[in-house]
């Protein structure tokens, strides 16, 4: 239009000009107007030609090299400056005005003549910020923290994206971004690449002598003696194997006694459940996490991770290690460019929580992003598990007692088919872990800790037998209180939760974290705490320690229970004088039920009289001892009773 414009001016001013009684132009006058208007519109003839084609080169796509490269795990992607300061000139912003305008011709003609519009051009974008992928992975890397967690949040909340699309995010995004997305909930597994293929082995190569030489490679002088102990034991074990294989009788004495019959070797998974049992040893040591690293360590686990897919046991193993190697934030880059992140996602979706507890453990001490707190071994997060735009307003902290653990101490009570067919039907509703279904659906507000250590009636079954001093109450209060700052205990509102031993143990930590100035906001924060069958006085249980075979030569655990022990006197005298100015609840449930102790057994575990405390309600429940920490269902009284405690001591800060 304006060349239009600018001929006719032309045309009116030559036409105008001279004699007023000239009444025709001459042929030169003529000849001139063809010369300007002509060059002038060939001009922008051929400039507009060369921009669309430019434009339509620019959009132009192969559809075949696309379709092939969504039929791959990856894509190339060509990379590009994000900085606008690098993008200066007439040109570049005349070329952007062009494409623009072009654009809506593009849309209007197809309007007008109601045929469908190129599809290259409706998803096409000359600029980073129109495009919404591009700009949530540019905003994902952003330096202000607040858009960065949104950026992410809005990615993985995507589901309606093409494979090729998650491939884009998978292979652009930066290692933070990548640990956001996997601690986000329901989150498309196809955000992550796949570990990286490894070198292959020998089929005849056995995974297990890999193992053995990174055990050996490691520092063996100057260890922990439960670190010493358990390499000594992997090694070993491996040393027996490789003897079976050239015939020897290496079954005489040690662990291999049970597998004596088969005069051949021991199961490699058994090797190699030993040496990594070993390895989650080595790997609460900070130096050695390096050494591990160093030596392809992470590698390895990789590739016996993926062998081992029936073995739900090496698999936890191996994520244990991965857990406490997170602990050290210069390991992570190494962590995630071994392929874990993609791993721990995967695990996360478990519907076993001992499987997704280990992964959450690790991955919240990747994320160091929304995450301040850091996990040791034995401490695990059972709520919340993924990122949350949920504040945290206080703690609850669950310690098992004897012979328990994090996750099956917690557990709804089992059902017993034969007498309750109502319960069996309705199995699949079945909490593994009351807390982290039940009290996270009903106090979401809280962040749900479960603590976990190795606990046995007899040392015949002691996991680490050597320096026994470690399974006094006295030496697991000071462990645990160190891992429990490190997670943050304290430094919010604080409630107790123990059963049987455990309470022991919690009233331990509390009493010798008011001797420490360091551990003030343990002692100051707590608000209440819960004893399951706690034994204040002490439990028949050790008295029957000499009768019973499995309980022959009894653990440190069960000799610290004798009733009316000394020990235990003194703890609860010390105890009842620390919380005499202290303001907060107690609650205690004692058992009425006698417990089957093996087939010859029965006895009530804690009797009425020992699980009185001194102080706070006591309240008698029909159950066994097992049984007094697993409610029957959501409305059983147990739990009912228990989340009102809760929730009355946290009432300021969770409200209603």
């Amino acid at each position: 239009m304006s060349v239009a414009a600018y001929c006719i001016f032309c045309y009116r001013q030559i036409g105008t000009s001279g004699p007023a009684t000239k009444t025709h132009l001459h042929w030169n006058d003529i000849r001139k107007i063809a010369k300007v208007t002509g060059s002038l519109i060939l001009g922008g003839f051929v400039f507009l030609t060369y921009e669309v084609l430019s434009l339509k080169k620019l959009l132009q796509i192969d559809t075949q090299a696309i379709h092939q490269e969504k039929l791959k795990s990856y894509v190339y992607i060509r990379t590009t400056s994000l900085n606008p300061s690098e993008y200066q000139g007439i040109t570049y912003h005349a070329r952007k005005e062009i494409h623009k305008a072009v654009r809506k011709i593009l849309e209007t003609e197809a309007k007008i003549f109601r045929r469908p519009f190129n599809e290259q051009f409706s998803t096409f974008d000359g600029e980073d910020h129109e495009c919404a992928l591009w700009l949530l992975l540019k905003r994902s890397q952003s330096e202000d923290k607040e858009v960065r967690l949104q950026a992410v949040q809005d990615l993985a909340n995507n589901s309606h994206w093409h494979d090729y699309q998650y491939g884009t995010v998978a292979q652009t995004c930066d290692q933070r971004t990548a640990i956001g997305l996997a601690r986000s909930k329901d989150i498309d597994l196809r955000f992550f690449l796949p570990p990286p293929p490894l070198p292959k082995i020998k089929n005849d190569y056995p995974i297990e002598d890999e193992l053995r030489l990174l055990l050996v490679s490691l520092p063996q002088t100057g260890l922990d003696p439960c670190v010493q102990y358990f390499t000594s034991l992997a090694l070993r074990e491996s040393s027996q194997t490789l003897a079976a294989q050239r015939g020897g009788l290496w079954c005489f004495g040690g662990n291999g006694l049970p597998y004596c019959e088969t005069l051949s070797k021991i199961p490699s998974e058994t090797v190699e459940l030993f040496c990594l049992q070993a390895l989650v040893q080595h790997s609460k040591v900070s130096s050695h996490c390096d050494k591990i690293e160093a030596k392809g360590g992470l590698q390895l686990l990789q590739r016996i991770y993926q062998l081992r897919k029936d073995s739900a046991k090496i698999q936890r193993n191996i994520i244990r290690i991965i857990g406490n190697m997170a602990l050290d934030e210069r390991l992570h880059s190494s962590i995630v460019r071994a392929g874990w992140v993609s791993v721990l996602a995967e695990v996360m979706k478990s519907p076993h929580v001992i499987q997704s507890s280990h992964a959450s453990r690790a991955l919240a001490n990747l994320d160091r992003d929304t995450v301040k707190e850091k996990y040791p071994d034995g401490v695990y997060v059972l709520h919340p598990q993924y990122r949350s735009s949920q504040p945290i307003r206080a703690d609850i902290l669950f310690v098992h007692g004897l012979l328990g653990a994090a996750f099956k101490t917690w557990r709804q009570q089992d059902i017993d088919r034969r007498l309750d067919k109502k319960a069996s039907e309705g199995e699949e509703d079945y909490s593994q872990c009351w807390p982290k279904t039940w009290l996270a659906s009903d106090c979401p507000a809280l962040r749900i800790i479960s603590v976990e250590y190795d606990t046995h009636l007899s040392d015949w079954k002691a996991k680490c037998p050597v320096e026994a001093h470690r399974k006094s109450i006295a030496y697991r209060s000071n462990e645990l209180l160190d891992k429990l700052r490190a997670a943050g205990i304290g430094d919010r509102p604080l409630v107790w939760v123990s059963h049987s031993m455990g309470g022991l143990l919690v009233k331990k930590m509390l009493v010798d974290a008011s001797k420490n100035p360091e551990m003030d906001k343990i002692v100051n924060n707590t608000r209440g705490i819960i004893f399951y069958s706690v034994p204040h006085h002490g439990s028949q249980l050790a008295e029957y320690s000499i009768n019973a075979r499995y309980l022959l030569f009894p653990s440190v655990e069960v000799k610290e229970l004798s009733k009316d022990s000394p020990a235990l006197k003194e703890l609860n005298d010390d105890f009842l004088s620390f919380a005499k100015d202290k303001t907060f609840s107690v609650l205690s449930f004692a058992e009425t039920l006698p417990t089957h102790i093996g087939s010859m057994i029965k006895l009530h575990v804690v009797p009425l009289e020992s699980a009185k405390l001194g102080i706070g309600d006591l309240i008698p429940v029909d159950v066994n001892h097992l049984n007094i920490c697993k409610p029957k269902k959501k409305d059983a009284f147990l739990y009912q009773r228990t989340l009102k405690f809760i929730q009355d001591v946290l009432a300021q800060e969770i409200g209603d």
